[in-house]
């Protein structure tokens, strides 16, 4: 249907040039017909007067050339008004068309410049859309280049993480000391080489059991009757393995951020060092013994001769043997010191406790330091803050050997002529000396 209405023809229409052609050709023959018609007329007539006189036929001619120009002018004023009507439709049309054309201009103009408007308005969106394309892919690219960063920096750290871990694990596994890991849930996660050699077990046996599981064997039994099922706290014991192995325990719980995440055992072999105390407890102890010997005999014999029981002692003779004699006692005291060390050592200084007077005891010390501190020109003074104090529950020996090193330092260290003041008080319950 389309097809047939491009093909169908459309009536030509006449334009103004041919329709003022068309008119002037009907009235040229019009003209010329009744031109024609009225020469003939005028044949016929002047034959018929042929008869007439001259006169007569001049006045015919010359009444026909009067007609023909008038009818020449009147044809000529209808052409030139016909024409005139003809222009002024013409222009009136033309005027209508141009009206129409700069209507059409006008609305075609308005039309281009709302297009221009619109195609500004999207270019403007363009450049919009592109400049804020342009600026995400910039983001996008920049995002894309931080998280590059990012992961290389992740991936530095993990490898510095994994650097770490495995120079954590080359210290653990080449560890001196015997090192077992327990998870919070108290499975055993971590067991190095050294603790494999203490505990006679490979970790293959023991790794990721609990510590139910691990006290079925002898040895991990021994640890846990000392540290307890929980291992919640620090913990430092000894703990004799049997086969000249002694070990000391440690255990300290793992903690991050405030919350346990697991417990750390550690096992030191002391063996050695338990061998060495032993063999210098028993040296000081023989070599205290050997000692105290000869110097009992030394100060007998110096008590001997102050007594004059060898005979009369010059008095300046007689101070320096007092002088050789205190020194005498004090070095019979830091042998029997050197023994007591080696008892507390061996777990055999025990204290033999009685309700005794703390004054008496204090009083009888006092006493024999009143000539040394005569000697040295120093005021000794004892001072007893309350009336009456209690019995105390004390080892007589060795109140009185603390009570002598206080004394005896204090007037050793002090000058001539200054002040030692000894003095007892009793305050809620608590003996002041």
């Amino acid at each position: 249907m389309e097809e047939f209405e491009k093909t169908k023809r459309k009536p030509k229409k006449l334009t103004i040039t041919k329709k003022l052609f068309l008119y002037l050709s009907l009235l040229i023959f019009i003209t010329e017909t009744i031109f024609i018609l009225s020469f003939r007329n005028f044949l016929f007539t002047t034959l018929k007067n042929l008869e007439f006189e001259e006169t007569v036929l001049k006045k015919n001619i010359q009444e026909f050339y009067n007609f023909s120009f008038k009818f020449l002018f009147f044809t000529l004023f209808l052409c030139f008004l016909i024409i005139f009507l003809i222009l002024r439709s013409f222009e009136k049309s033309q005027r209508e068309k141009l009206n129409l054309l700069a209507e059409k201009l006008e609305q075609k103009n308005k039309e281009i410049e709302k297009i221009k408007e619109e195609e500004i308005v999207l270019r403007i969106r363009e450049k919009a859309k592109s400049e804020e394309v342009e600026k995400k892919l910039a983001e996008l690219e920049k995002s894309r280049i931080a998280l590059l960063n990012i992961l290389e920096d992740v991936e530095e750290a993990r490898k510095k993480a994994e650097e770490e871990k495995n120079k954590t694990l080359a210290i653990v596994e080449n560890f001196v000391d015997g090192l077992l890991i327990f998870d919070k849930n108290k499975k055993l996660i971590l067991i190095n080489p050294q603790a494999e050699i203490f505990l006679k077990f490979k970790r293959e046996k023991v790794i990721e059991k609990s510590i139910q599981d691990l006290k079925k064997f002898p040895e991990f039994q021994k640890i846990f009757d000392l540290v307890g099922p929980e291992i919640q706290s620090c913990f430092r014991e000894e703990i004799n393995m049997g086969e000249n192995l002694i070990l000391e325990l440690t255990s300290v719980p793992i903690i991050l951020e405030k919350e346990k995440i697991g417990s750390l055992i550690i096992l030191h072999d002391i063996t050695r060092e338990k061998y060495i105390d032993q063999l210098k407890t028993e040296f000081v102890s023989l070599a205290a013994h050997q000692l105290r010997t000869p110097l009992s005999g030394i100060k007998w014999s110096l008590k001997m001769i102050l007594d004059e029981d060898l005979g009369p002692v010059p008095p300046e003779q007689k101070d320096f043997l007092k002088k050789t004699l205190i020194a005498n006692e004090r070095l019979i005291r830091l042998v029997n010191d050197l023994l007591d060390v080696t008892r507390i050592e061996e777990g055999r200084f025990l204290y033999k406790l009685e309700e005794k007077d703390i004054v008496k005891i204090v009083e009888e010390v006092f006493n024999s330091y009143l000539d040394l501190a005569k000697e040295k020109n120093i005021t000794f003074e004892l001072e007893k803050l309350k009336e009456s104090f209690p019995l105390i529950s004390v080892d007589e020996e060795k109140i009185k050997l603390a009570i002598q090193n206080l004394i005896e330092n204090a007037l050793i260290y002090t000058m001539p002529n200054g002040k030692v003041k000894v003095t007892l008080d009793l305050q809620n319950g608590n003996f002041f000396f």
